[in-house]
């Protein structure tokens, strides 16, 4: 853009009543914006001496002032309080050269000054009436009376053709002064935007380029964000900066997923502002330093990360000494905070049930037996669940083989109308933007704190409108909890929290040293689900059993049920009936059955012991990656069948897993992966 293309500046004429703090915000303004070169703090001549305190300005006497006016020496002039106030002409050098003035005014003179500038942007400094009478009364200049005439006092209206930012300084003065700066930027760094032919994935990328003519694009590179807006829509990026000749000097681009979700056509004038310094860095340095901190800390620190007002490092450093300690009230407090973040579910209902499993063991697949029985029984149990991360089936995945997962809202609350029960992913229910800022860290960096997911798990309880929550936490070498003790705390802590945020709670350590049932991977697990539901001879005693016992404490709380023992009776009934079969296909028509339910792969592979003995341990995370390279979860058909237990005698040639897979490659993979270690371990006989 050549010289005589210059946008030119904007003047931002900055008012407000006495008391409302103006002169305090100016200051830290031109303390934050004056070292930039794109902002001019207007000098006022103000006939005053110049020792006579307040604001650094040009003292003259009042001759000296009125031959200046009749020299045309001042772009605008007004008198308050006996004093002569007048801005420089000279100020239209720096607008015409696309430099942004700033200049502390009176609202009196605002429409004859919108006539003489290229664009004026009054900002009206406001605070209450109650802190402006408190800020003057302790000045102690004037009475009351004088204080309360101010404030009763009249103004004109501002022309309709002038455009207005009003600033409340209604609490500290960095509050204040953040607010003031992001409203000069909001009125000033207006670019135009532009998608870049680059992908970034979920990174919020913005790319400025060097010599771009709207802002000093090297002021917004580092570990802060910016904010880009266009009307009511907004999105929070990262600075990158591009060299000259890559985007025009008056553009602003962004990723093609960003611009995607930010969701403006190209070329529309976006206004870019920086990321206000969070509030919360103080609480957070706190809990990085090993403090404890309470629920008001919590929902800054955590809104604050949501907003992403904090750097990858400053965030990272947060969960790492999270995930080091978090007391008993630190949990209860990031639970309540949690459940804010995540759309809230109603029932009217008084007695909403849920399950959770703390996970990681293959094979346990209960949930699919335990919400028909209690749907059955006739308790509405709402079940969201996860797809596998690290595992080779979730139970949505192992849903997924029998009917759609993916439900909204309205499809929750119409399939539980219809069929008292539900199955659903829990990606698009109990899906909360803090998980998307989390797990972005925490994964790569390792973090599995239990302690955090009591808080993550129960808050979307919360959300999802339980009111009784019943969970397994399974422990064992190889599960997230490692031994019964670990379990037992654990279990407290889940009853404990639950009980502060008004639910009724009851965990259950079990065992998690092996495998449950016989299938891992999404058909097979769902063909033991149909097994046990259908009482076919080949069902899985273990996982019969442990879903019995679930389903049993889960009815125990319908008031109606006198104690456990008679819930005992009430779900064995309903299975050995078909009465819960029959419970899972409603559930399935309502959330949309499958036309072909998808089976256990056909190409398959049997692994054997080369050793006659008994089985003493089954590596369920070896068996699980066993069954992930022949495709589980992502082919619905993969995984494996055990064909041996623990505990189980077997002779040299016996089968110990037969390994099913989709695709011939996969097969073959996994079969060599199963020939180097099996995951079985055999005392030989």
């Amino acid at each position: 853009m050549t010289q005589q293309e210059q946008r030119p500046g904007c003047f931002l004429f900055v008012v407000g009543r006495s008391g409302s703090g103006k002169d305090t915000l100016l200051d830290g303004a031109r303390d934050t914006l004056g070292t930039a070169g794109r902002f001019v703090f207007a000098r006022r001549v103000i006939t005053r001496p110049a020792d006579a305190g307040g604001e650094v300005h040009e003292a003259v006497d009042e001759a000296t002032f009125a031959r200046r006016k009749r020299d045309g020496a001042f772009l605008i002039d007004w008198t308050a309080h006996g004093l002569g106030y007048g801005l420089p002409t000279a100020l239209l050098d720096h607008l015409i050269a696309g430099r942004h003035v700033i200049a502390n005014g009176s609202r009196a003179v605002v429409a004859a000054l919108a006539e003489r500038v290229p664009r004026l942007v009054v900002v009206e400094i406001t605070a209450p009436d109650a802190v402006i009478a408190a800020r003057l009364s302790a000045r102690g200049r004037e009475s009351a009376a004088n204080i309360r005439e101010r404030l009763t006092r009249t103004v004109p209206d501002y022309p309709e053709n002038v455009e207005v930012v009003r600033v409340e300084n209604d609490s500290t003065p960095r509050v204040g002064i953040e607010r003031l700066v992001a409203a000069i930027e909001n009125a000033t760094n207006r670019l135009r935007l532009r998608k870049m032919p680059i992908a970034t994935g979920q990174r919020a990328l913005a790319f400025i380029p060097r010599d771009c003519t709207v802002v000093n694009a090297a002021d917004y590179l580092g570990p802060g964000r910016i904010d880009l807006s266009a009307g009511t829509r907004s999105i929070r990026a990262e600075v990158a900066l591009v060299e000259p000749g890559l985007l025009p000097p008056d553009r602003v681009g962004l990723s093609a997923e960003v611009f995607a979700r930010f969701g403006v056509a190209e070329d529309t004038e976006v206004v870019l502002t920086r990321t206000p310094t969070p509030a919360s860095r103080t609480a957070l340095r706190r809990k990085i330093r090993g403090e404890a901190l309470d629920e008001p800390d919590y929902r800054q620190v955590v809104g604050d990360i949501v907003e992403g007002r904090y750097p990858d490092s400053e965030v990272a450093g947060f969960l790492v000494a999270a995930d080091r300690g978090l007391d008993d009230d630190e949990v209860l407090a990031l639970a309540r905070v949690r459940a804010r973040f995540s759309g809230k579910l109603d029932w009217d209902e008084p007695l909403v049930a849920d399950k959770h499993s703390m996970g990681g063991i293959p094979g346990s697949r209960i949930t699919m037996i335990v919400v028909p029985l209690v749907a059955a029984h006739g308790l509405a149990i709402p079940k969201t669940s996860s797809r596998a991360i690290t595992s080779a089936a979730g139970t949505a995945d192992a849903m997924e083989t029998l009917a759609r997962v993916d439900l909204d809202a309205d499809d929750v609350r119409r399939v539980v109308k219809a069929a008292r029960g539900c199955i659903a992913w829990n990606g698009r229910l109990n899906h909360s933007v803090l998980d998307d800022v989390m797990n972005a860290i925490t994964r790569p960096l390792g973090l599995d704190s239990t302690r955090w997911s009591v808080a993550s798990i129960l808050s979307k309880k919360l959300a999802a409108g339980a009111t009784h929550v019943a969970i397994d936490l399974p422990y064992g070498p190889r599960a997230r909890v490692k031994g019964l003790s670990e379990a037992t705390a654990l279990a407290r802590l889940f009853e404990r929290t639950g009980k502060g945020l008004g639910l009724v709670v009851e965990a259950f350590p079990t065992d998690g040293s092996a495998p449950v049932g016989r299938g891992v991977g999404p058909a097979l697990e769902a063909r033991d689900v149909l097994w046990v539901l259908e009482g076919d001879p080949q069902a899985p005693s273990d996982l019969r059993e442990k879903a019995l016992k679930f389903a049993s404490r889960i009815v125990a709380w319908d008031p109606a049920v006198p104690d456990l023992f008679a819930a005992r009776r009430r779900v064995e009934e309903l299975l050995a009936s078909g009465a819960a079969r029959e419970a899972l296909s409603r559930i399935v028509e309502a959330q949309g059955a499958r036309k072909e339910p998808i089976r256990p792969g056909r190409l398959t592979h049997t692994v054997v012991a080369t050793e006659a003995g008994t089985v003493t341990d089954i590596d369920g995370f070896t068996v699980a990656g066993i069954a992930r390279v022949a495709g589980a979860p992502l082919d619905r058909s993969a995984g494996i069948d055990l064909r041996a237990r623990v505990g189980d005698t077997v002779a040299k040639g016996d089968a110990l897993f037969v390994i099913h897979a989709g695709g011939a490659s996969d097969l073959d993979a996994a079969a060599q992966l199963a020939a180097r270690f099996s995951g079985f371990s055999l005392r030989p006989a």
